[in-house]
């Protein structure tokens, strides 16, 4: 009769540890790159590159977007063929008109005031500079909005380099 308790307990432990071992913690270890695992997947050739984005404005705009390219492609592309959309997004004032432009301040007076501008001159420079390499379109007399397929890569650059406070990395070889 004690073997048995033993037995019954030794068994109750085992399901128990099983449990443990299969439950919230182990799935959400493997649901860390939940996108990563979903691309390999269906992975052809020596990679690829997946990024993609859900959300919601402060305008209400909702946006769903994802593109992926084959990284020989990117690895052979000619890169400084795609400087012009980095450049303009290298200084401080368009960010700033960027990310004003994505919480509602669209009209060109707001915008110059938000940036503390002092000549419309100023602004139109740095507006130039985003729609002429797609990152602003105008949309009527004087107010501007980021192009729907804009949206989510401009926060994906941004995601980037902005530090993240739990980044999620592996590498290997």
């Amino acid at each position: 009769m004690a073997d048995e308790s033993l037995a019954e307990r030794v068994a109750a432990l085992e399901e128990r540890v099983s449990r443990l071992e299969s439950g919230p913690d182990t799935a959400s270890r493997k649901d860390v790159f939940w996108a990563l695992e979903g691309l390999r997947r269906r992975l052809t050739g020596d990679g690829q590159v997946l990024f993609t984005g859900a959300l919601d404005l402060p305008t209400g705009e909702h946006y769903e977007w994802q593109q992926g390219a084959a990284a020989e492609q990117l690895l052979e592309a000619d890169w400084a063929d795609h400087a012009a959309p980095y450049a303009a997004l290298g200084h401080p004032v368009r960010l700033t008109l960027l990310r004003a432009v994505l919480r509602g301040t669209r009209s060109a007076a707001e915008l110059q005031e938000t940036a503390g501008l002092n000549t419309t001159g100023q602004l139109y420079h740095h507006l130039k500079q985003l729609t002429a390499t797609g990152w602003l379109q105008a949309e009527g007399r004087g107010h501007y909005q980021v192009p729907a397929g804009r949206v989510v890569p401009l926060l994906v650059l941004l995601s980037a380099v902005v530090p993240a406070p739990n980044p999620t990395t592996r590498s290997g070889t």
